[in-house]
């Protein structure tokens, strides 16, 4: 069956809240400034539309990897996706922490330092669902210091391209924890970058043990990333979504290669029910922003047109999001 989100363990867990389905994005955006950097100004500029009640009624969030944003701060690619819309963030180990405070943040962040990236989130009401791609291992000490840091952030997901030796042990701390394990791929030669070497690793693991399917570096790897869904069906958790050009370089989603709604179709026809994160490895600035807004665009149309009319039972939001 396809990974389900756990949303009782975050209603209970994150003291948050889903916000009113009619409410407007304006008075969640931060005021604009002369100081803003030029990509929270395209940003603001650009204002995408995404229609929040279709994806309510197919079950998907739409986040973005902070990697996107990686020439920018982890604060100031938060401050993006507010202007943006985008109500979630995966994040990665590495990312300069704020304009004040460029030290690299990662999951050994001091306790404070997590919480003011809390307090951040919380007033931009932007919420983290997944961190990675970051490094896991059969060491059981370290590989805690991840599933630690993702409980104290109410992380749905931890994304990671271990060892096969250490799924025993990552499948044990995930069914502990409650917290998916998704296996990226990223392009070949790569340890997971063939599907089927997905299927084969995660046989007989629980369902917290899955994929984060990286839709682009299928592509990169000369595979069909349509067929590559359906080859994981069942075992989908997350998604780095993309798409390409011929020259294999990240491009606004319905414009290149990748069929990006054929994509969204076979997922519905899943009925996967999880994160999108928006990633782009081209591009930057304003550009860059410019190019994910046009995404977000596509993705709402398309998922207009693949939504239900009347939503299905239980069809509450999967993730909540800060007060």
């Amino acid at each position: 069956m396809p990974y389900r989100i756990n949303r009782r363990r975050l209603l209970e867990g994150m003291a948050l809240a889903p916000l009113a389905m009619n409410a407007t994005l304006a008075h969640t955006r931060t005021a604009l400034t002369s100081g803003d950097s030029p990509s929270l100004q395209a940003a603001r500029a650009a204002r995408p539309s995404l229609d929040h009640r279709a994806l309510d009624r197919l079950g998907w969030n739409l986040a973005s990897q902070a990697y996107t944003f990686r020439e920018l701060t982890l604060f100031e690619t938060i401050d993006v996706l507010n202007a943006l819309g985008i109500r979630y963030i995966e994040m990665y180990p590495g990312q300069r922490f704020s304009p004040d405070n460029p030290a690299r943040f990662d999951h050994n962040a001091p306790a404070g330092q997590v919480a003011e990236l809390q307090r951040k989130l919380r007033s931009a009401r932007v919420t983290p669902v997944n961190y990675g791609v970051v490094g896991l291992n059969n060491n059981e000490a370290e590989a805690r210091k991840v599933y630690d840091f993702a409980k104290a952030m109410r992380l749905l997901t931890i994304v990671s391209e271990p060892p096969e030796d250490a799924l025993p042990l990552l499948d044990r701390l995930s069914r502990e924890y409650r917290i998916g394990l998704a296996l990226h791929n990223h392009p070949r030669p790569s340890r997971y970058w063939n599907p089927n070497t997905v299927l084969e690793a995660t046989r007989g693991l629980s369902q917290y043990v899955g994929a984060c399917a990286d839709t682009g570096h299928w592509y990169r790897s000369d595979l069909s990333p349509v067929e590559a869904l359906d080859k994981l069906e069942g075992r989908i958790i997350s998604l780095h979504f993309k798409d390409l050009n011929r020259q294999k370089q990240d491009v606004p989603w319905g414009t290149g290669e990748c069929n990006v709604r054929a994509m969204m179709a076979e997922l519905k026809r899943q009925g996967f029910r999880g994160v999108f994160s928006v990633e782009y490895e081209s591009t930057s600035g304003a550009e860059l922003v410019r190019n994910v807004a046009r995404s977000i665009d596509y993705f709402s149309r398309v998922a207009r047109e693949l939504a239900p009319q009347s939503p299905p039972r239980r069809s509450a939001p999967l993730i909540p999001l800060f007060n």
